[in-house]
């Protein structure tokens, strides 16, 4: 990662990642976010979404069924109303409120 960038995309950087490596990761990102970069990554892995500054959801589904923002904030925001798929898992991995708890009808 040159020093020359402002912006960093990373797409899937989890992807064949060994757990034991998944700190480390989330300490570089870290230090591009600190020294000023905007950093965007795009993960499905929990622990990254849970320490994202910011999410953006894309749904409600996937391919056809998708590509409208479903969601937008912080994970926090996210886990209290899990009102998506992901913000489901999301409250679940962290142990937040889930959809089942708040009378969904879903099995």
């Amino acid at each position: 990662m040159g020093e020359d960038g402002s912006v960093y995309v990373l797409d899937e950087p989890t992807s064949g990642l060994h757990l034991a490596d998944l700190q480390q990761l989330l300490w570089l990102l870290d230090r591009l976010v600190d020294s000023g970069k905007s950093v965007i990554v795009i993960e499905h892995h929990q622990s990254v979404m849970a320490h994202a500054d910011w999410l953006i959801d894309l749904g409600p589904g996937a391919g056809r069924n998708g590509g409208r923002v479903v969601f937008e904030g912080t994970p926090a925001q996210l886990v209290a109303r899990p009102s998506t798929l992901t913000g489901e898992h999301l409250a679940a991995y962290v142990g937040g409120p889930s959809v089942k708890a708040r009378g969904s009808k879903k099995p």
